[in-house]
C-alpha cells in the first residue's frame, strides 16, 4: 500500500503539522533477558483527544519506517472509537502489518490466560525476528504490564521490581499505572506456575482417558 492512499479523515487533514503531538516507539532491548531482539513499545498511532492531535499516516509511516512487522493492540473496540481512530486495525492491515488485537481495560490487568496468550504469541513473533510494537492508548499500563511480564517469563533472575525499573526507564514514571497493575505483576509468576501445573494435569487426564 502507497502511503499516498492511505484513508485519512477530513479533520486529520486540517491539522497542520506543526500541531501534531510527536509520535515515539521506544524500543525496549531484550538482552537484560537474554535475548537479542528488542520490542517496540508506543502511544496509540493517529489518537485525537483532548490536547492530543496526532496524524494516524503520519505515525503508520514511522512503523513503516522502523521496519515494524507486527502489531498488538491492547485498546478495545470502543476506546479506538473514543480516540478517533476506528479504522487502525484495518490501516494496520492493509500496510501489511500481521495485527494482534487482544483488549483488556485500560488500568486494569488481563484474566491470566489472556496474558498468556499473548505472551505466548509476542514469543512466538520475537523468536522469528519479527520487528514487533506493542501499545495501548498510553502506551504505559498496559503495555508495560504485559512489557514487564514478559520480562519475568523470560529470565528467572529478573524482579518484578527490576521490571518496572527498566520499563520506567524506557517509558517514563507512568510505566505500570495502577495498583491493580503492580499487584498482578508481583503475583505473576506464582499464579503462572499454579495455572501451568492445572493445565498440565488437565491435559494428562485427558490423554489417560
Amino acid at each position: 500500500m502507497r502511503t499516498n492512499d492511505f484513508d485519512s479523515s477530513s479533520d486529520e487533514d486540517d491539522i497542520k503539522e506543526e500541531e501534531l503531538t510527536p509520535f515515539h516507539i521506544s524500543w525496549l532491548p531484550l538482552t537484560v533477558v537474554g535475548s537479542s531482539q528488542f520490542l517496540g513499545i508506543c502511544a496509540l498511532p493517529g489518537c485525537k483527544y483532548k490536547d492530543i492531535r496526532r496524524s494516524l499516516q503520519r505515525d503508520v509511516e514511522e512503523l513503516q519506517s522502523q521496519g515494524v512487522q507486527s502489531v498488538f493492540v491492547f485498546c478495545t473496540r470502543g476506546e479506538l472509537n473514543k480516540y478517533r481512530v476506528p479504522s487502525l486495525l484495518e490501516a494496520y492491515r492493509q500496510c501489511g502489518f500481521a495485527v494482534h488485537h487482544m483488549p483488556f481495560l485500560d488500568g486494569d490487568a488481563p484474566e491470566l490466560e489472556h496474558c498468556c496468550r499473548i505472551l505466548e504469541q509476542l514469543r512466538h513473533n520475537l523468536d522469528n525476528n519479527r520487528r514487533t510494537v506493542i501499545h495501548c492508548y498510553g502506551g504505559l499500563g498496559r503495555s508495560g504490564l504485559i512489557a514487564a511480564c514478559l520480562l519475568l517469563q523470560l529470565s528467572l533472575t529478573m524482579t518484578p521490581n527490576k521490571a518496572i525499573e527498566i520499563l520506567r526507564e524506557h517509558r517514563g514514571g507512568g510505566a505500570i499505572q495502577t495498583v491493580r497493575q503492580y499487584n498482578f505483576l508481583h503475583e505473576f509468576r506464582d499464579k503462572l506456575t499454579l495455572y501451568q501445573e492445572t493445565r498440565d494435569v488437565a491435559v494428562e487426564r485427558c490423554v489417560s482417558r
